[in-house]
């Protein structure tokens, strides 16, 4: 007795996971588009006509990573006790004024800082 060989493939079980994988991937898409950081983009003004008394508090990130308040440096341990100080009596948000070199980890640790001391509004710049 001779014994038929199977030469067909079955796709209904790769059927059955490619169906499942995309109902996962439609259910978790729309929770991975709330995360992010809610930005707004500030509208260019010409630095020369800043005025000198400024409510707003600027903060420099220089190329080597190094934090710039009132022409002083500020290490990274003191950051978060500053901005709440300087936030008292800069009501209207900081300006992150940050060098193109400088690593992004350190704009987002100052802007994570700046959001713990009670900051509002956070603009950035390129220097």
């Amino acid at each position: 007795m001779k014994r038929q060989t199977f030469n067909e493939i079955n796709i209904t079980p790769l059927t059955d996971i490619f169906l499942v994988l995309l109902i996962l991937m439609m259910v978790i898409a729309p929770i991975l588009d709330q995360q992010g950081l809610s930005l707004a983009v500030p509208e260019y003004v010409e630095q020369n006509n800043a005025p000198q008394d400024s409510k707003v508090l600027t903060v420099q990130v220089s190329p080597d990573d190094r934090y710039i308040i009132n022409n002083s440096e500020v290490k990274e341990a003191d950051l978060l006790n500053i901005l709440k100080e300087e936030s008292e009596l800069h009501k209207d948000g900081i300006l992150i004024q940050a060098s193109g070199e400088s690593s992004h980890q350190s704009v987002v640790k100052l802007m994570d800082s700046a959001r713990n001391a009670g900051v509002s509004s956070i603009s950035i710049v390129e220097m």
